[in-house]
């Protein structure tokens, strides 16, 4: 089955590539006469298809469209017939020469422009085919996956056949497998999907009367739950396989045109996906150099500054908090001679007894004396006043004093000096013994 699909595709794209194409003479109004030409050679005779796409644009979605099939006078290469479509409707058409079908190139949907004439449908009846056909799994087309096509064979007429046509794309003749018959689905053949995933398909079913006697039905090509690629090939049919056929004809209600040609104009799809990437990618570029720059700034202006008490921040400008205050600046500490006589009472033994606290009296806590010379020597490193010491008559320690000419205002400072109170006196043991009665006399 795989190798007469891949025959068939192969048929297809041979015709194709000799060259033969056709244009819409006309434009495509309600009501009015449609003309198609033939250009380039082809192998007539010649034949067009017009399948309807789309929703309907009457009221209540009523479907008046049949599919048209239309045959070419004699070896004529042009031809001219009613187009019974509502305006706004939008159809598909495929052309074809004696070689295969599709040969001649796939339209893609082309709009009905509107026109004073109506009379042409019903815009009342829906209209359906001579047969109906079915598709199992039903409303679906799996890529590489087998589908059944089946019918009732007391509707048909002759030989059942299918056309997959790809809008704008590569139409082709479904191969038939051998017809089966199967309980309550009629009789049918298993048909593999050579199409490629994303596609939009339409499947037309006709008989012995001629081509779209079936109706169609429109499909969206799926992956499905675990793709398959194997029956994929270079000639895979799909939407992109190449130009739209059919030259220039609206495809909108706006009556926006087709760029035309017939094959003659290269797709410029690849060029508006790689400048839509490349302009994406050039915005994810600024993005993220903008990013950086902002995140360097931010962490070169919250560097770690030494902290420093004395001098304020640069940055800072309140002056307010100006550091320069008299209680904030630095001062050395200076220990001065004991200003209050009370706390200088020389003892028997010349030496200076130092008493008394900034933070109170000493009657419980211990107390020390020490000479002049060891205050003196343990300050030596303090500036203080010139000091003098001379020995009295009595062997007392004398000091003098010269102020120089300008004293230096010094905070009065009391030192103490405690001194360890040594291991506590262990209090003498209290031995009780009973009484000796030795001191009793005898009574008389």
């Amino acid at each position: 089955m795989l190798a007469t699909s891949a025959l068939a595709f192969s048929v297809s794209l041979a015709a194709v590539a000799s060259g033969f194409s056709f244009t819409f003479t006309s434009e495509p109004q309600q009501c009015a006469n449609l003309s198609i030409s033939i250009t380039g050679a082809g192998t007539p005779p010649y034949s067009v298809l017009i399948i309807p796409y789309g929703p309907s644009p009457l009221p209540n979605n009523v479907e008046a469209r049949t599919i048209v099939y239309e045959q070419f006078p004699g070896n004529s290469s042009s031809v001219s017939f009613q187009l019974k479509y509502p305006s706004t409707s939008q159809f598909v058409a495929v052309v074809s020469d004696s070689s295969g079908f599709g040969t001649g190139g796939t339209s893609v949907a082309a709009t009905v422009m509107s026109s004073s004439d109506s009379t042409c449908y019903n815009a009342t009846n829906n209209v359906s085919p001579d047969f109906p056909f079915n598709i199992d799994p039903p409303n679906q087309v799996v890529q590489c996956s087998p589908s059944r096509l089946w019918w009732n064979p007391s509707q048909v007429q002759g030989t059942v056949s299918f056309q997959g046509v790809i809008p704008g794309g590569q139409s082709f003749a479904v191969p038939a497998g051998t017809p089966s018959q199967v309980a309550d689905e009629g009789t049918g053949f298993n048909w593999t999907a050579s199409v490629r995933a994303g596609t939009t398909l339409i499947l037309v079913a006709g008989d012995g009367r001629g081509l779209g006697t079936g109706g169609s039905g429109l499909y969206n090509v799926a992956a499905g739950l675990y793709p398959n690629s194997s029956c994929l090939t270079d000639t895979s049919p799909s939407s992109t396989a190449g130009p739209p056929a059919g030259g220039s004809y609206p495809t909108d209600a706006s009556g926006d045109q087709t760029p035309g040609g017939g094959g003659s104009h290269s797709s410029n799809v690849g060029a508006i996906v790689g400048g839509v990437i490349g302009g994406l990618a050039f915005a994810a570029i600024l993005i993220v150099a903008g990013f950086y720059i902002i995140k360097r700034r931010s962490s070169s202006s919250n560097k770690e500054r030494p902290v420093d008490l004395l001098h304020g921040d640069p940055d800072d400008t309140d002056q307010a908090l100006a550091p320069d205050l008299p209680e904030y600046r630095p001062e050395p500490f200076l220990a001065t001679e004991p200003t209050d006589a009370s706390a200088r009472q020389p003892d028997e033994t010349g030496r200076l007894s130092v008493a008394g606290s900034r933070y109170g009296g000493l009657s419980d806590r211990p107390s020390s004396t020490i000479s002049l010379s060891e205050i003196q020597s343990a300050r030596s490193g303090t500036p203080d006043r010139d000091t003098r010491t001379g020995s009295g008559p009595s062997g007392s320690m004398v000091t003098s004093s010269r102020k120089p000419p300008q004293p230096r205002q010094l905070r009065p400072v009391n030192i103490i000096q405690h001194e360890d109170a040594g291991s506590p006196e262990a209090d003498a043991e209290t031995i009780e013994l009973p009484p000796a009665y030795t001191n009793i006399r005898k009574t008389t």
